[in-house]
Parts: structure tokens; C-alpha cells; sequence
């Protein structure tokens, strides 16, 4: 990537300060006070068992949740009433579990879809380098491609739109170790950048390698934040915490 990115500067503070957030579905309410920062240059996993409101709090920050509230504030905008696109154009970005790839449009005709939101993003050359294989499959229909290029190609997407802040949804669900590993030398790739990171992840040993710290979600509120460095000293509470 371009030394320009390498050598961007970090904002002081949190990039994403979230505090008491509570969300909805419908009338059923399903965050009930969610409180975490991020710092600039971080990568932070949500941690917590099916059905803990991992996805919703996503959901919520990208202001796709029906209704919220409480504060989130991204990079010193308060975000809590903005629609999404409004959101999205601050630069944060959403790549969802279900990676939302076109079966009509090609691989490339996928990548160029989102408009760019920011200054800054990669180029599509940029993209290539960090997924080979999306060279390769340029021409694919973008159903066509394995589980892991789809996912590779909706990161690549959103690092197009000039996102810095990147909200990841399961990234490794159901993707070959090898597919895992590349997704795992991407995610640090992209935090050596300069990029900040949120995701969700259900695979904690992956999350313990790509994370500076860990906020574990249980029935709709954030109950721990476990730093990295305390991860194996904490693994006895991790494993209740996941039922695993």
C-alpha cells in the first residue's frame, strides 16, 4: 500500500466511543446499554455467544437498526440520529456476514459498485496485490466464486470507498483454515495501514490473533473488556462467557 496511507496521522482519543446504547427490533428490544471505545489504529473483536446482539450492535453503529439510541459517536461526529448513508460517508464502513455480492454483476463490476465516501481509498491495482485472487476472477460472476473470494471482495469493496474505520461481520464464517489465515494476514495488514477495526467473530482463537482487545457482548450489553495481552490469563472466563 501507498506510504501515504502507511504514514497517516491518528486523531487523538477514541474513533468510536459507544455509551449506553440500546437498540430494537421492531418492539422487541434487543441492546440494553452497550458501552466500548476504539482507538485509532486498533482492531477490537466482539465476543459473545449466538444471539448475544453481536451483529445488532454492527447494525446499530452503521445505523441500519430501526430504532436506537443512547450515543455513539465516530470520529467526534454524534452519529445516534443519522441515517446510514449520512454515516457511511464519515467513513465507516460495514462489510455484513452475508457480504451482500451480486450474482448479476462480475467480480469487478462488484468491486466498482459502492461510490467513494472518503479521500484515501485503494485503488483497484491496491486491491489486486492484497487479493491475487480477485485478479484472477475479475471476469467471475460474483456468486461464482468461493466462499472466501466473496469475502475477499466485499473488504475489498469497502477499502475502496475510502472507509478508515471497518466494521467486519463474521469474517471467517465457514472459510477453509488456509482461507482463515489469509483473512487473519489481511486484518493486520490493514491495521499496520492504519485502518481501525470492529468484528464480530465466533472463532476466539482467531480473534486472539488479530486483537488488541476483546468486549464481550451477553445478553445485549458489553459485561467485559479483556485486553490481548490478558487473553490465555482470562481464557477460563472466555470459555463460560462463549459456552464453550
Amino acid at each position: 500500500m501507498p506510504e501515504a496511507v502507511k504514514t497517516q496521522t491518528l486523531a487523538p482519543g477514541p474513533i468510536l466511543s459507544v455509551e449506553h446504547l440500546e437498540g430494537w427490533y421492531g418492539e422487541g428490544q434487543v441492546l440494553h446499554g452497550v458501552t466500548f471505545d476504539v482507538e485509532p489504529g486498533q482492531v477490537v473483536t466482539l465476543l459473545g455467544r449466538n444471539g448475544a446482539g453481536k451483529t445488532t450492535t454492527l447494525r446499530a453503529l452503521m445505523g441500519i437498526l430501526g430504532k436506537r439510541r443512547g450515543s455513539i459517536r465516530f470520529d467526534g461526529v454524534q452519529t445516534i440520529a443519522l441515517p446510514s448513508r449520512r454515516i457511511a460517508r464519515l467513513g465507516l464502513g460495514y462489510v455484513p456476514e452475508e457480504r451482500g455480492i451480486f450474482a448479476s454483476l462480475s467480480t469487478f463490476e462488484n468491486l466498482m459498485l459502492p461510490p467513494r465516501v472518503k479521500p484515501g481509498g485503494l485503488d483497484v491495482e491496491q486491491i489486486y496485490t492484497l487479493f491475487p485472487n480477485l485478479r484472477e476472477r475479475a471476469g467471475s460472476p460474483g456468486t461464482k466464486l468461493s466462499g472466501g473470494e466473496q469475502q475477499m471482495l466485499a473488504i475489498g469493496r469497502i477499502l475502496r470507498t475510502g472507509a478508515r474505520t471497518i466494521l467486519l461481520d463474521e469474517p471467517t464464517e465457514g472459510l477453509a483454515p488456509v482461507i482463515v489465515q489469509q483473512i487473519g494476514r489481511t486484518i493486520a495488514q490493514l491495521k499496520q495501514d492504519g485502518y481501525t477495526i470492529v468484528l464480530v467473530e465466533q472463532n476466539f482463537r482467531f480473534a486472539q490473533t488479530v486483537a488488541d482487545k476483546h468486549v464481550v457482548i451477553e445478553q445485549g450489553r458489553a459485561v467485559d473488556t479483556i485486553a490481548n495481552a490478558d487473553f490465555e490469563a482470562s481464557l477460563g472466563k472466555i470459555t463460560t462467557y462463549l459456552g464453550v
